[in-house]
Formats: structure tokens, sequence, C-alpha cells
């Protein structure tokens, strides 16, 4: 696949031009220099005729010191990896040495090469975009990434250099040999896990088995530290300065036959102690957990649990996605384990279906079971209970304690209940009266949760009126 990297000083529009080409707000943009520090990449489409393309947005090229050293070291490492560069500048202003410095050491590489003078908005700013051919690239590009003008030919230019997509019609042969494991695939099923028969209970085998986590937690509990151990490469900007990652950050691994997407979500603050871009990495924060099927709360083992750890906690809830408590930097606690996990159950009670473990991303501590552990957590997230057993364990429930009378004293029954859905498991009880008292309910899962392992996903459920023709 073929590999676009956006890269450019601060503040020339990388973003902005990342957001136009994966057609949808991703990156956050801002005015303020620096607003990207981690690498983002998006799968592209930009033909149905031609291969996708992987796009990559990098962060700023510049020369500072502490974290933006940091930032730009990896968005170099990041350019050498590309098959095109899409190098961007701000046509508001002349060209600069450091310019002059990063596309030489770009042109070394021996990579196609696209300048691209962002914010020509007007005549006048195109007679100053002929300054940039001084700096001796053959392609130069004026766009207006805002007004989107000239961005259509930078994209044509892009697809000339993306392969056609390969038409099999019967008959034709594959030129190339392909080991027949990998036409095959890895049929779900094969050891008795799942899929294979479709049986109630099971995943379909026809699915793309992936799966999505969001990484969240306060600041600095190392949440980035975490993904790169996940995934084995310092893939994530890691930095003692709080707030290193205001995007979220996402990769994909393969993992006992699973495709997991870990997404690095930006650290969580006090609201009044929101350091400006970050309350839009907050909002962004809790877009992840809608789009995610499990989240990984990550607790600071070495300071202890915090009110703010709560209330992470309770926006988990609140989405009603998988979760996992992990203790991170458990090689510095001062506590220990038994101590440590009474207190995750008493300050996160709402969450009393959480697995708790500790880790340590800095030494790989607990890293492998974790993995096993979010496999575990989504084969739960995803379980069907066959009907048949479902009613059985609600009428032995209900005969070991009576559903209490409505408010008028009229008694309350449950005629059956079906499950209608998963991620999470969602069950409909029908009902003579659809009212379920609070208590009552906590009562029913936690039943259900004695007869079936649900550890580490919310159930769901949903009292129904019986229809008369019922």
């Amino acid at each position: 696949m073929i590999k676009v990297v956006i890269a450019g000083r601060p503040n020339v529009g990388k973003s902005s031009l990342f957001n136009r080409l994966v057609r949808e707000r991703d990156a956050i943009v801002s005015e303020k220099a620096g607003t990207t520090r981690d690498i983002k990449r998006r799968i592209v489409e930009l033909d149905d005729q031609l291969e996708e393309i992987e796009l990559i947005d990098t962060g700023g090229l510049e020369e500072r010191e502490g974290l933006f050293e940091k930032v730009k070291e990896k968005s170099l490492e990041t350019i050498r990896e590309g098959d095109i560069i899409l190098y961007m500048v701000d046509g508001r202003s002349i060209p600069t040495d450091e310019e002059v410095k990063y596309i030489r050491e770009i042109q070394k590489l021996g990579k196609p090469l696209l300048l691209l003078v962002n914010k020509i908005d007007n005549d006048k700013l195109m007679e100053r975009f002929y300054d940039f051919y001084q700096l001796g690239v053959e392609e130069v590009y004026p766009i207006s990434v805002a007004h989107n003008r000239g961005v259509g030919k930078v994209i044509e230019r892009v697809k000339e250099f993306v392969p056609k997509r390969r038409q099999f019609t019967p008959g034709t042969q594959i030129e190339e040999e392909i080991p027949l494991e990998e036409l095959l695939g890895e049929l779900p099923g094969a050891e008795g896990e799942e899929g294979g028969e479709g049986k109630e209970g099971e995943i379909d085998p026809t699915q793309l088995r992936e799966i999505k986590v969001a990484i969240v937690g306060r600041v600095n509990v190392g949440k980035s530290s975490l993904l790169n151990r996940l995934v084995g490469e310092e893939r994530s900007i890691v930095s003692e300065e709080d707030g290193t990652t205001i995007d979220p950050v996402d990769e994909t691994i393969y993992y006992d036959g699973w495709h997991i997407t870990f997404i690095d979500t930006a650290g969580i603050r006090r609201r009044g102690k929101i350091k400006d871009l970050e309350k839009y990495a907050l909002l962004r924060t809790e877009k992840v957990l809608k789009e995610a099927d499990i989240a990984i709360l990550v607790l600071d083992a070495s300071q202890g649990i915090v009110e703010l750890d709560e209330k992470i906690g309770g926006l988990i809830e609140k989405a009603k996605r998988g979760v996992i408590i992990v203790a991170n930097k458990w090689d510095d606690a001062s506590t220990d384990f038994e101590k440590f996990r009474k207190e995750v159950e008493y300050r996160f009670d709402f969450l009393y279906y959480a697995p708790f473990m500790v880790i340590s991303a800095k030494t790989g501590r607990g890293i492998d079971r974790l993995k096993r552990k979010i496999l575990e957590v989504y084969r739960n997230y995803t379980k069907r209970i066959p009907t048949s057993q479902l009613n059985q364990w609600i009428q032995e429930a209900t005969a070991r304690h009576k559903l209490p009378s409505d408010v008028r004293g009229k008694e309350v029954k449950i005629y059956y209940a079906t499950q209608f859905d998963i991620k999470p498991p969602q069950i409909a009880l029908i009902m003579n009266r659809p009212k379920l008292h609070f208590s009552y309910r906590r009562y029913l899962i936690k039943f259900i949760r004695s007869k079936e392992d649900f550890s580490g996903t919310p159930i769901i459920l949903v009292p129904k009126e019986r229809r008369r023709n019922d």
C-alpha cells in the first residue's frame, strides 16, 4: 500500500489537508502552532479504480528543545517511511532557512516530492507563490485548503503514483504464488471457540474479526507508553510533560486471529485546568468512547486513585462499553495488590463487572495478559444467550425473589425474555407493566452474571409491554 506523508513546519495547514483528504474532521485543527504532536494514519480511497493509500499526518518540523524535538524526530522518521511526500509551506510568508534545510533532507531520500504552497487565497498572494520555486522542488502547487482551491490537482497527481486495483475474472491466472493458508485465512471456530456453525451465542464468522480499544485516563498515567507496548513499537510520543497527546493516535495489530485497533486518547484533566486545545481533546475522547468496543481505563498505581479517575470511569459507564481497569506503573507502587484492588472495587462500584489488572508499560509486565483479557471481554461484549436458556434463568430468578408490585399495589409479571442485540448484550423483558425497580433490575443482572461469564461488559435490560395480540 502506497504511503502518502503530509509534512511541513507548524501551522502551515497539514491537518486541514489531512481532513480534506479523509473527508471528515478527524485531526484537530487550530491556528496555534504545534497542534499535531503525534502521527495520524488513515486508509483513504482516492478513486474506486485504484488501490487504497495510507495517508499520514505528521507533527510540525521545527528547531525547538524538549517535546518539540521529539515531535520533529518522529516526523522525520515517518517521512523516511513514506512513498510520496507532500511538503506544505505557508504561502503568506517567505521561505525560511529551516524550510530549505528540511526540503534538502527530503530530496536526498529520492522519493516523489510535491511542494504545496498553502493559503494562496487571492491573486496578490499568487504573485508571491513563484518565490517558492527557489527551494529547488520540481513540482510546486499553489493551493488553499480552506477554500478548496488547487487541492483537486494535487489529488490527481498523487493518483498517478497509485496502482490500479487488480481485477480478477473467471479464468484469470494469478501470476504470483500465494500460500494456501493465506488464501483461506484463519477460519473462526477452528478450535471450537466461535463461529463455525453460526449457533446462537457465537460471533458471526462472516464478520470482520476486528476490535476497537480506547485507552483512556487522566494526564500522564502512561497511556502512550501502554500503546507503544501493546503494538510493540515506539508508535506514540512519550514525554513527562503533561498533555503530550492531543489527537487520538491509533494503531492496529494482528493478535490471535483478531485485528485489534488501539486508540490512545488525550489525557483528561480537571475542567478548571484544561489547557488551551485540550478542551477539544476532551470532546474527542468522548467521541472515541462512542466508537470503541472496549475501553482500557488506565490508573497510576504510583499516585493512587483520585476523583478524576472516577469521573473518567463514569464516561465509560455512560457510553456502555466493555471495560478493563488497569493500574499502570505497578513497579513504582508503594501499596500491596489486595489493598489497591479493594479501593478499585469501592471507588468504581458502578463498574463492578470490570476486570482489574496491574501492569507496567515500562517493563512490559502484564501486557500479554492484557491482550488476552481484551479478547475475553470482547467475547462477552458480543455474547448471545439462547432464548430458552435466558427464560429459564429469569423464571428461576423470579421464583427466588418475587417481582415487587407497582406503586398501585398491582402485580408485576415477566412473561418472557429475549436478547435482541449485542455490543453490549441487550435483553428485552416482555411484561404486563413495563416498569422495573432499579434494585430488582440490578438483581436480575447479577443473577444472569452468576449463570454466565459476562465480565467486562454491561448488560442492559429493557422492559417492554406485551402487545394485546401477543
